[in-house]
């Protein structure tokens, strides 16, 4: 298998993390540049469908994309550690967790840091009212995690999990504009950490 991957980019990082936590080694990790437009060249579209990243091409070249969906293809292969879930009801609060990680808070900050990072504007046509808007959804999101976290020491099912490790990337692609966790939000500090100190942080850079 193939891994199209990026640098700095969060959805990628969701699978290097994933994989990191898994202690994935045996695909092959293509990196595709996109301020060259790697992921738009025709052999990569005739791939991928789409001029997104990051992109599985499995044995029988069959490609996915969707780091949600890439991560959920590798738990099958490689189900131990756990990541999405062994019974009906954990599976069904970790994707619940996900979903929110992903649509309230990565989402948003991925569009904050879209629309004010200098060197986005080659991907993005900024749009300073769409880059304020979002950063404060993000960050009146991240309430609704450090509610959870306050008696929780991960965000579902009483382990580290994909919710965990989308919610987190999400929050720390911030760094890069410079936007950080209020400090007032304790728990998710306390978790902040928690994610940073572990060795597939490192791994997933």
């Amino acid at each position: 298998m193939k891994l199209y991957d990026t640098p700095l980019a969060p959805n990628p990082r969701r699978v290097r993390w994933f994989m990191a936590e898994k202690g994935i080694t045996d695909i092959e990790i293509v990196q595709l540049n996109l301020i060259q437009g790697d992921h738009k060249t025709d052999d990569y579209l005739g791939r991928a469908g789409l001029p997104n990243v990051p992109a599985l091409e499995m044995d029988d070249g069959t490609t996915i994309t969707e780091s949600v969906a890439i991560c959920r293809y590798l738990e099958s292969l490689y189900p131990e550690p756990n990541l999405f879930g062994r019974d009906p009801k954990e599976t069904a609060i970790i994707e619940m967790w996900t979903r929110r990680g992903e649509m309230l808070v990565a989402t948003p900050m991925m569009l904050g840091v879209r629309h004010t990072h200098p060197a986005m504007a080659v991907l993005e046509t900024q749009n300073p009212t769409i880059a304020e808007y979002n950063k404060a959804a993000a960050i009146r999101a991240m309430k609704v995690l450090d509610r959870q976290l306050a008696d929780n020491e991960w965000l579902a099912a009483g382990r580290l999990t994909i919710a965990d490790i989308v919610a987190f990337i999400g929050i720390d692609f911030g760094r890069l504009i410079k936007l950080r966790p209020p400090e007032e939000l304790t728990h998710v500090g306390r978790w902040h950490a928690a994610m940073s100190a572990r060795p597939a942080a490192k791994a997933a850079m």
